[in-house]
């Protein structure tokens, strides 16, 4: 099992910005596409960004310009800047681990944030 650990939600008003990270309790880092998903309240959760171990990024269209994912090997860190934060970005975000030869997924607890207007 990949323990994921989560840090940096919290509170912020309209426009303001924060930064999310996630380690990985993992061997070897670099066989897993990592990411960033989020759940607001009745609703599904969402791709909001991934990078692959090459640094190849994808993002979410409602994040995308104002979120940067990035991500250190050797660290074994993935971070989610998140600047310009809205009122629709308030949700739980959960760190993704998503291994490269299969299906096999990992997620973290989840971290909250909440954007005031």
């Amino acid at each position: 099992q990949v323990q994921l650990v989560e840090s940096g939600g919290g509170q912020v008003d309209a426009g303001g910005s924060l930064r999310l990270s996630c380690v990985a309790g993992v061997r070897i880092f670099t066989v897993f596409t990592m990411g960033w998903y989020r759940q607001a309240p009745g609703r599904q959760r969402e791709l909001v960004a991934n990078i692959t171990a090459g640094g190849i990024a994808n993002y979410g269209d409602s994040v995308r310009g104002r979120f940067t994912i990035s991500r250190d090997n050797d660290l074994k860190t993935t971070t989610l800047q998140m600047n310009n934060l809205q009122p629709e970005d308030t949700a739980i975000y959960y760190c993704h681990a998503q291994f490269v030869a299969s299906t096999t997924q990992h997620w973290g607890p989840g971290t909250q944030v909440t954007v005031s207007s």
